[in-house]
């Protein structure tokens, strides 16, 4: 529903505190003037420029996570995750970069006491005030939060103006860029190939052993480095503490896809690996991206949110540094791994390997990258819910 509709099924007490929020002159005993004053001001660009403005980081990302979530209803408990993973671990409420567009908002401390203050609730009931939550008017949906279609469309392209105005496009392919689109699907299928020839030995604990690790991923369309030894690696697959980035996440499909099977001591190819290496089919895109959102957000929640937003500010040819400073203040830290590592390794590179995105280096201006065609086509025509994820044994974290 829009906000016209929703604020139709709103009690006057409700109505009464978002027309305060807009410092709306009507007659507050009067739903009708209520709904038509709310209406006149919250649906103003001006207004609602003001009010993304005067919002703190944490409400930023609070609002961020809900703009591309494809879900009509919101439960209590799942808006207060929400807002919990709102403020990160080293308690930055503000942010010098994305405030100076964003807005100067409302000051506030950086003390440990207000920190362990802070309340959750808060966020939503801010919201609500806001006139962008309300809840469901019928007996099954009365404690369930519902957006406003019209008000979450407008909301984003507030904050997609706000964050172009931050980056350097540069309207010139660089002199060099990489594209990686279909290797991977290519790489999958040689890997099936290599275990079905050679049936790898596993260790102890599973991983396939150096040597034969190493002469596969020679192999590989694209190169990589084993990871260091003393290198601090979970989180993003079940295989990622010994193979590197790509190798680790194109096993995991295999895997979770029962294309090849841990029989203990040995790696084989299951019956469906057979018949997929038979036909020489090759995976799709879509396919793999999907399941790269439902393997890494378990790191990273709002990967989704992020890469959406990648696929609007990044049509062109951007930097990656005026890119870093739209998105690292919504990027939470994940244990060891800083936002910067996390965009240019776990995100970026990821979307480079899946076929969906150019890298390239500028003579003048650095790192740039740029969605392709068929990225944006991916990126716009998919969606998996929130509570799909695949959960991972993180044993090994700190």
């Amino acid at each position: 529903m829009n906000l016209a509709d929703m604020l139709s099924y709103s009690d006057i007490a409700d109505l009464s505190k978002i027309a305060q929020t807009y410092a709306c002159e009507c007659n507050t005993h009067s739903k009708n003037e209520l709904i038509q004053s709310i209406l006149s001001n919250a649906t103003r660009k001006d207004v609602l420029e003001k009010q993304i403005g005067d919002m703190s980081l944490e409400e930023i990302r609070f609002v961020n996570t809900l703009l591309f979530d494809q879900r009509e209803s919101f439960s209590l408990e799942d808006l207060l995750a929400r807002a919990n993973q709102t403020r990160f671990s080293d308690g930055s409420s503000r942010n010098g970069a994305l405030d100076q567009n964003l807005g100067q908002g409302q000051e506030q401390e950086q003390e440990q006491g207000e920190i362990s203050a802070w309340n959750p609730r808060e966020l939503i009931l801010k919201n609500k005030h806001r006139g962008w939550l309300f809840n469901g008017h019928s007996q099954n949906t009365r404690y369930l939060f519902h957006v406003p279609r019209d008000i979450k469309k407008r909301i984003k392209a507030i904050l997609a103006g706000r964050f172009s105005s931050q980056l350097e496009v540069i309207g010139e392919e660089p002199e060099v860029y990489r594209e990686e689109q279909g290797l991977l699907s290519n790489d999958l299928l040689f890997f099936l190939h290599y275990v079905h020839q050679n049936g790898p030995q596993l260790s102890a604990e599973g991983f396939i052993y150096k040597r034969p690790l190493q002469h596969l991923l020679e192999g590989m369309a694209v190169q990589e480095e084993l990871p260091g030894r003393a290198a601090w690696r979970f989180g993003y697959g079940r295989r990622f503490r010994e193979y590197p980035t790509r190798f680790s996440f194109l096993y995991d499909y295999a895997y979770y896809q029962h294309l090849i099977e841990e029989t203990g001591e040995q790696l084989l190819v299951s019956s469906a690996g057979l018949e997929r290496l038979a036909a020489r089919k090759e995976e799709s895109i879509k396919a793999l991206y999907q399941f790269w959102l439902k393997l890494y957000k378990g790191a990273v929640p709002n990967l989704q949110a992020i890469v959406q937003w990648i696929e609007t500010l990044a049509a062109e040819w951007t930097t990656v540094r005026s890119l870093e400073q739209v998105l690292l203040p919504l990027i939470k830290p994940f244990y060891y791994d800083q936002p910067e590592a996390i965009l240019q390794e776990k995100i970026l590179k990821m979307l480079l390997h899946l076929g969906m995105l150019k890298m390239g280096e500028h003579s003048v201006h650095g790192q740039v990258v740029q969605i392709n065609k068929l990225g944006s086509s991916v990126i716009q025509g998919s969606y998996v819910p929130e509570d799909e994820k695949i959960q991972l044994d993180d044993s090994h974290s700190p």
